[in-house]
């Protein structure tokens, strides 16, 4: 390090959770994913503690850390191409974790006491997967240096008529009476099909889900 300090790595908290728990978990049986339910008594973790999220030049890491001393108990390199968090299947607040050291690697399970604190934990991760591609690949659709979408591609053609031009529609063999009855059965079909696009709008929406059912013991 020169004396300017120069050599210093400079990081950047992105998430701090105040309270997790870590569990060890069983090995995962099916390829469907994990569930918490599976752990055992989640009301006796392998360990309690701090996480924090940390940014530095050479990437991000969530690191399990000792509140009061700062000791780290375990460290996750988070790699938006190898993803090292995972979601369980039958909880919003509890995680399975991919933590390397030295070449080892563990699979451990972590929970969260509120769901606000999981939310922030994904929205943290999603923050920073979305300003990694951006950065990989600056020319897709969203990105600083790619061009908006909503440009237009060239020079808009002028359709509008010029001074002293006209033009006129026959429509042979109509009448006027013809086309008055017309022009009623048009507005009347027209005021059907607004009744139907109107009623039947509703029904091309996403659908609003109902709310799980209350799980019969909290996490």
């Amino acid at each position: 390090m020169d004396e300017f300090g120069g050599d210093d790595e400079i990081e950047s908290v992105l998430y701090i959770g105040r309270e997790v728990s870590v569990f060890k978990i069983p090995p995962l049986k099916k390829n469907e994913g994990h569930r918490a339910q599976e752990w055992g008594d989640l009301a006796a973790p392998l360990w309690k503690g701090r996480l924090r999220i940390i940014e530095r030049s050479t990437g991000v890491s969530i690191q399990f850390e000792d509140p009061n001393t700062g000791e780290l108990f375990a460290k996750a390199d988070y790699d938006p191409a190898k993803p090292s968090v995972e979601a369980v299947l039958d909880s919003s607040r509890y995680f399975v974790v991919r933590v390397e050291d030295d070449g080892r690697r563990a699979y451990i399970g972590m929970g969260f006491l509120e769901r606000t604190d999981s939310f922030d934990f994904n929205v943290t991760l999603q923050d920073y997967t979305k300003r990694w591609r951006a950065r990989m690949n600056p020319s897709e659709p969203g990105s600083e240096d790619s061009p908006s979408p909503h440009v237009p591609a060239g020079p808009k053609k002028d359709y509008s008529l010029k001074e002293g031009q006209t033009f006129s529609i026959n429509i042979p063999g109509r009448t006027k009476a013809n086309n008055s009855s017309s022009s009623s059965t048009t507005a009347n079909l027209l005021g059907d099909s607004t009744a139907s696009l109107s009623s039947s709008s509703g029904g091309l929406g996403v659908p609003l889900l109902p709310p799980p059912p209350s799980a019969p013991k909290k996490w």
